[in-house]
């Protein structure tokens, strides 16, 4: 028993490093082990079974120290995993940004040959699908029907003969087009597998727009397996009418899939189900209360999206083919400037009696076709990194698919589905002039130079009805512009004498602009003291003695004009944003001027 007590070896838990536990085997070989090992010079047999030990105790102390921090979110480093604690918590990633817009559409239409205006025969649809081209190449598609003959587009007179008699008129529509372009996947399943899983090949995939398998039973896109109702469109044949090209109907489905990404791809979750099929228009009734067999009415909680109580959480696909349509997106940035949008590349369009038509004509009025987007087509062009995604993440778990805080909307802004368009930064702010529960939101975009720019009415008003699914009922929301400030920084610094001037003043620079890598916040300041820490860790520059910050103006800036010396806290520290502001330092490589001495 003495024997034993005498080789319990003292051990210090808190070293981890190679250095301290290389000395620490060194400190017990030489107490314990005299006359066993004497030789640990460098090269010898004994340093290296040292280095070997504490070359693994290094190793083993880093990875568990690693994944610890992963394990949490607040300390998770890696995107990956802080996706996945962001998917525990209820979040859900938009996908690929896409950049939305409207554009205006041009066609020329003959005339009519028993009055005036254009032959109604004549005039036709151009179907959701059709795809357009920028000037640099990227893909814009239509999101829906454009009918030439709806009375409300611009109609004038385009080509005449010599009696001044019209033989052509031109017609101004407007569409919505998204960025990206349509392809499709065929994928052969197997035998029947509980919960499959499905990879797509292709990763730049912005939404699933249809699964279908060979034997014709169609798949629906929900949130969670769980979820049995989703909303089908229905064409309105009252559209001409009530102006309303859509209705929605609610429909239960049994064969349905989640969408999940990751770094690796994208991939289609199915449920565990074998049979049964239930595709009828939901009716709440059924489930609401459960009376049956008893003497007494239990009134029953339920998810109006989760109507039945089956557990298997939809079919999953067997001994089959699915055929995956989806819109892509291209991998470059999808922003384009005013007017850029000027190509036609494949039109599909429908005449209301298309045999009884000249095919002659009807071929020169669709390659009489011209597009033209007359305000920039908006929307992220840059990813989100892991801090973004935590911030995101933390607002999405209290927020139960509600707005009520000011959080939970700035939150539910940000999770619109990136096929509506995308914004960069939101603010929500309580409405002063008003008495009544109404708030403002502002919103404001990037454009292709990842400059902040407005964001278009075609996004603002998708954003718009993707609120009302979460706003409370008594609640309005306006969506504003915040006024864009461009800022800029003049400095001077103090050099080592023994320093290149020149090359010190390039340093500081690039010092300056790695702080304004990613876009402000609106309402966010401007910390000048920040700017002085940066140029301090400068190596060569011995004392920053100003910093200025100054507000530019002119044809390339926002017309906002920002009094500086008015918004700079009392002990000149930060620059105060107002809230339905955001500042910008645009061209940081003009913007930001330093002098040396």
């Amino acid at each position: 028993m003495s024997d034993h007590q005498k080789k319990i070896v003292p051990i210090d838990y808190t070293h981890r490093d190679f250095e301290s536990i290389r000395g620490d085997l060194m400190q017990i070989a030489e107490r314990f082990y005299p006359d066993s090992f004497q030789d640990f010079s460098e090269g010898s047999f004994g340093s290296l079974m040292l280095d070997a030990v504490a070359y693994v105790g290094d190793q083993l102390s880093f990875y568990l120290d690693y994944n610890v921090n992963e394990s949490f979110l607040d300390t998770a480093y890696q995107f990956s995993n802080v996706l996945r604690h962001g998917r525990i918590l209820g979040y859900k990633p938009s996908g690929l940004a896409t950049s939305y817009g409207t554009v205006s559409l041009y066609m020329l239409v003959p005339a009519s040959s028993t009055g005036l205006g254009p032959d109604k025969s004549y005039i036709p649809i151009i179907k959701a699908g059709t795809r357009f081209l920028s000037q640099t190449g990227i893909n814009f598609l239509l999101t829906a029907n454009v009918d030439f003959n709806d009375p409300a587009y611009t109609t004038i007179v385009a080509q005449a003969d010599a009696k001044g008699a019209p033989t052509f008129y031109a017609i101004k529509a407007e569409g919505t087009v998204v960025s990206g372009f349509f392809n499709q996947e065929t994928v052969r399943i197997g035998a029947y597998q509980r919960y499959k899983k499905v990879r797509l090949r292709s990763a730049n995939i912005a939404e699933i727009t249809s699964v279908v398998d060979s034997e014709g039973h169609e798949y629906f896109e929900v949130d969670y397996l769980a979820q049995d109702m989703v909303y089908k469109e229905i064409t309105n044949k009252n559209y001409k009418n009530d102006n309303v090209p859509s209705i929605l109907k609610p429909y239960l489905v049994s064969r349905k899939f989640v969408v999940e990404r990751d770094s690796r791809g994208v991939y289609l979750q199915f449920g565990s189900g074998k049979t049964g099929e239930t595709n009828v228009v939901a009716d709440v009734q059924s489930v609401a209360l459960d009376i049956f067999g008893k003497d007494y009415i239990s009134d029953t909680t339920f998810d109006p999206t989760r109507l039945s109580k089956n557990e298997n959480f939809g079919i999953v696909p067997s001994n089959t083919i699915l055929y995956i349509s989806y819109r892509g997106a291209d991998p470059i940035n999808a922003n384009v400037a005013a007017g850029a949008v000027n190509q036609t590349a494949n039109i599909l369009y429908e005449f209301e009696d298309a045999p009884s038509l000249n095919a002659t004509t009807v071929s020169t009025i669709i390659n009489s076709l011209e597009v033209n987007n007359e305000e920039p087509i908006t929307g992220v062009n840059d990813n989100v990194d892991s801090t973004e995604l935590k911030r995101r993440i933390y607002d999405t778990f209290p927020t139960q698919n509600r707005a009520v805080t000011q959080a939970d909307y700035e939150n539910i802004a940000y999770r619109m589905p990136a096929k509506y368009g995308s914004i960069q930064r939101v603010s929500v702010q309580k409405d002063p002039s008003s008495l009544k529960r109404n708030l403002n939101m502002y919103v404001t975009s990037v454009d292709s130079q990842n400059k902040l720019a407005t964001t278009n009415s075609t996004i603002k008003n998708n954003l718009k009805t993707w609120l009302n699914h979460y706003r409370m009922m008594n609640d309005t929301v306006d969506i504003l512009d915040p006024y864009i400030i461009d800022l800029g920084v003049e400095f001077t610094i103090k050099a080592s004498p023994d320093v290149d001037k020149y090359i010190l003043l390039d340093s500081a620079i690039e010092a300056i602009k790695s702080l304004y890598t990613s876009h402000f916040y609106i309402g966010e300041a401007l910390y000048v003291t920040d700017i002085y820490n940066a140029l301090r860790q400068v190596t060569g520059i011995l004392d920053v003695t100003r910093v200025k910050i100054v507000n530019k103006t002119g044809p390339r800036y926002a017309s906002t004009v920002f009094d500086v010396a008015q918004n700079t806290s009392p002990d000149g520290t930060y620059i105060i944003a107002p809230k339905n502001a955001i500042f910008e330092v645009k061209f940081p490589a003009v913007d930001i001027k330093g002098k040396v001495k």
